[in-house]
């Protein structure tokens, strides 16, 4: 049987701070106990105008609609925060199609094969490093997971008819 020798006494709800710190900002909870004590304490021989009640209402319900899209923006925000190196991370040591472009006209010239080796970012966008030496905009990548050798394996993957049998069987 284990006995208990001592309590910490910053448990005890006495010992628990009484104050609390102000803030500037009235949130929704804070404005919906507002309104409650308003109701609770209103005179009852002169209670609170119907329209006066709608627009407090409506207030909370704007309130409540800004909070909600202010927590989205934030986590818009930090989505976006998020490095395009860390974002395609994943595609090291994956062999991509690429197109290739002339730099004196900007026309596209073709496209090339490599495998990625690193990914860096350039003013804000993925940049990934090839074994060839290029260095490649990630949207310029039109195919992941190519090898960019044709092989020919047609004779392997050919499927003949049975009536084609050199015997004749079926």
């Amino acid at each position: 049987m284990t006995t208990i020798t001592s309590i910490d006494p910053s448990l005890y709800l006495s010992n628990q701070p009484k104050t609390r710190e102000p803030s500037s900002e009235l949130g929704k909870d804070e404005f919906l106990k507002l309104l409650i004590a308003q109701m609770q304490n209103q005179n009852p021989m002169n209670t609170m105008d119907e329209s006066e009640f709608i627009a407090q209402m409506a207030s909370f319900s704007s309130l409540e609609q800004m909070t909600n899209m202010s927590n989205s923006m934030e986590l818009l925000v930090n989505n976006q925060l998020v490095s395009p190196a860390i974002q395609y991370s994943h595609m090291i040591g994956e062999t991509v199609n690429y197109r290739t472009f002339d730099k004196e006209t900007g026309r596209e010239t073709g496209v090339e094969s490599g495998k990625i080796i690193s990914v860096s970012q350039q003013d804000g966008w993925a940049v990934f490093h090839l074994e060839n030496g290029e260095k490649i905009y990630a949207d310029t990548v039109i195919e992941v997971g190519a090898s960019g050798e044709e092989t020919d394996n047609e004779s392997e993957n050919e499927v003949t008819d049975p009536s084609e049998n050199e015997e004749g069987e079926e």
